[in-house]
């Protein structure tokens, strides 16, 4: 549905008179499965963009103020909920601004510095007590539950990429994150750690925003900004970073290669910048494998059709 600046300041004048006289702005950079709107100076406005993004809105303001104390960056503040009205059919809430620019390479000093942070805050995250916790579920996609759930999804996918991509040696990884299987206890998970959920200012980490897929679990899912947005140092030092076993890397290869898959079979005909992306994506996470399963030298090449060429690090 389309949700504007409009049906934002109606909203806040029937529910939140207090706050009526601020403007209401669209954000540079919205979400997809949320639409962010800034609210005077100090906040934010967050609305769930379809149905099936609904039961995030309760699970951030339940958790998020039990999660922030133990969290060494800053994590958004819920301030009020709002209530479905005015043909906007959901919950919606209103948050603390938390200033930044989201992550991207340019815009970081120290990418192995920014990895290590980024390390830390999910140490500290798998950290804080998970009792009680919200289980894998609809809510949040089944992100901290097992690889099973996206088993069928992921073969459609590696079979339709047939002459594209490796699909021997994808399968090969997909099963191995299947076979992986996790016997831990609960932790935290974001869900969802990727450079868009990332805030940088003055050049470092400054805050994680978007727990809309947060839940206990499997940290596995937490580990796929590995290959989708650090190469080279930086990979290296997230994952030196973090005390997780080869079970769990195997397991988070499988995370990042179902949506990398899904993603390329989806837009290959449609969108070849997303079709590049999720193809690079595919190529590193093969190499990954490559490399900590069987330490060989071998390594997957990008398909020609896309006129990519691997980069100089890319089995680091």
């Amino acid at each position: 549905m389309e949700i504007n600046a409009a049906l934002v300041g109606r909203l806040i004048a029937d529910q939140f008179p207090q706050w009526a006289h601020l403007a209401v702005r669209p954000v540079a950079f919205d979400g997809w499965d949320n639409r962010t709107f800034r609210l005077g100076d100090e906040m934010a406005v967050r609305l769930p963009s379809a149905e099936r993004y609904r039961l995030q809105v309760e699970k951030e303001q339940a958790w998020l103020p039990k999660l922030a104390p133990h969290l060494p960056l800053a994590v958004p503040t819920p301030l009020a909920l709002g209530r479905p009205a005015d043909a906007y059919p959901w919950p919606w809430s209103i948050y603390h601004w938390i200033d930044g620019e989201i992550a991207t390479r340019a815009r970081i000093d120290d990418p192995r510095s920014f990895a290590t942070a980024v390390a830390g805050f999910l140490v500290a995250l798998q950290g804080i007590d998970a009792a009680g916790g919200p289980p894998p579920g609809p809510h949040n996609f089944y992100r901290g539950g097992p690889l099973t759930v996206y088993d069928g999804e992921t073969r459609r996918a590696i079979a339709a990429l047939e002459g594209i991509i490796d699909t021997r040696q994808a399968l090969e990884v997909w099963e191995a994150g299947l076979a992986a299987t996790w016997h831990g206890s609960p932790v935290w998970v974001h869900g969802d750690v990727s450079p868009g959920n990332l805030l940088v200012a003055d050049g470092q980490l400054s805050a994680v925003i978007d727990f809309g897929c947060c839940g206990v679990g499997d940290p596995a899912c937490d580990l796929t900004i590995t290959w989708t947005f650090f190469s080279g140092d930086s990979r290296a030092a997230f994952r030196k970073a973090l005390p997780l076993d080869r079970a769990t890397w195997a397991r988070s290869r499988g995370w990042a290669l179902w949506k990398a898959l899904i993603t390329l079979a989806g837009h290959i005909e449609t969108d070849p910048t997303q079709a590049e992306e999720a193809q690079r994506v595919i190529c590193d996470v093969l190499n990954d494998h490559l490399l900590h399963s069987t330490r060989t030298s071998w390594r997957v090449t990008y398909d020609v059709r896309f006129a990519m060429q691997p980069s100089a690090d890319m089995s680091t």
